[in-house]
């Protein structure tokens, strides 16, 4: 039986992670949500800082997000930071601190997708459900040679329906943990291990000498570009923050005063921008030349950051959201974006 090879093979070959050790549905969600796109190699610090300071859902609950945040900081998708945490403050209060471990309630939470729910259900509870994340995508794809893109409503679909007919039903958590490290150790993306591959038998696409061809996927969207020029208003040792508001992948956190742009300004172009959106008459001399400059890599978007450090008088800031100064030996306690963490580790918060 395919299947129980599969699991053979995971028996022997599997990581040894720590999440893979209990069946307690928190800490299984919690790494599920750290681990949704980041790799286990950049995940696994992260789920074992928030395991330390969190170790229950009540830890988590009574946390200020604030705190949560700063511990999430450089994993990325903030929302996945915020929506944790309202989720765990959500099951303290509806479910009386018990985790839930059925799809059903599982899939009512916020931040919880079907894959995500189908993990925890199955790990937890051995619950019935099959679990497709990319690498089960992938090697479905290819167990099957399936052409319909994966990246798709009919995709997922078709895939979901497929996963669930595969699915071992008698160790249906042992068999989504198999099929997912499959994925990720032999039926790699490029160059997959196929002599190793405990299904390669069966594999169509092994067969057919066609690994590279799968999955399908639909043609991805532009990625645009954008200019953010930041401005590091400093006065004596303090340096103004604000804390974005809601909207956007980086709300709840602190940042420098910013002006966002789809086109590259000239220093002319910049000082009349700043003056009419932030409200900040700055001097020409003061544009020609930025301290420090990087480029920054979102799902949709390329960001060229540009970062200006001047001396302003308090009293004579006009800004339209409320700042707070930051005493330059505060600034690494208040959560904010990789971008700006990577501005301090440059400049040394000069």
């Amino acid at each position: 039986m395919l299947q129980q090879k599969l699991q053979n093979w995971y028996q022997i070959h599997r990581r040894n992670l720590p999440w893979r050790h209990t069946t307690d549905a928190y800490t299984i969600w919690l790494s599920e949500i750290i681990l949704q796109q980041t790799r286990v190699s950049q995940g696994l610090p992260y789920f074992e800082k928030f395991y330390k300071n969190y170790p229950k859902v009540t830890d988590l609950a009574n946390a200020p997000q604030d705190e949560v945040l700063k511990l999430w900081q450089g994993l990325g998708y903030y929302s996945r930071g915020r929506n944790m945490h309202f989720t765990a403050q959500w099951v303290v209060k509806n479910y009386k601190s018990q985790f839930p471990n059925t799809y059903q309630e599982l899939i009512k939470l916020k931040g919880i997708g079907s894959y995500t729910a189908a993990a925890i259900a199955s790990f937890s509870n051995n619950e019935k459900v099959a679990v497709l994340d990319g690498n089960v995508f992938r090697v479905l794809a290819r167990f099957y040679v399936m052409d319909t893109p994966i990246n798709t409503n009919l995709g997922k679909k078709v895939f979901e329906e497929k996963a669930a007919l595969f699915l071992d039903k008698k160790n249906p958590g042992l068999h989504n943990q198999a099929m997912m490290e499959l994925g990720a150790l032999v039926c790699t993306p490029k160059n997959p291990s196929c002599f190793n591959c405990p299904l390669s038998e069966a594999c169509l696409a092994f067969t057919t000498n066609s690994q590279e061809r799968y999955p399908v996927k639909e043609k991805k969207l532009v990625v645009k570009p954008k200019f953010f020029y930041y401005f590091n208003l400093n006065h004596k040792q303090n340096i103004a923050l604000f804390k974005r508001p809601a909207g956007g992948i980086w709300q709840g956190l602190y940042d420098l005063p910013l002006l966002s742009s789809d086109v590259s300004l000239t220093p002319e172009g910049l000082q009349k921008e700043v003056k009419l959106q932030l409200g900040l008459n700055l001097k020409m001399k003061d544009l020609n030349e930025c301290q420090w400059s990087t480029k920054h890599l979102l799902t949709h978007q390329r960001i060229q950051a540009y970062y200006f450090s001047l001396k302003i008088d308090p009293e004579l800031l006009i800004f339209p959201q409320e700042i707070v100064w930051v005493n330059k030996k505060d600034l690494t306690t208040y959560a904010t974006s990789r971008l700006l963490e990577k501005y301090w580790e440059a400049t040394q918060f000069n």
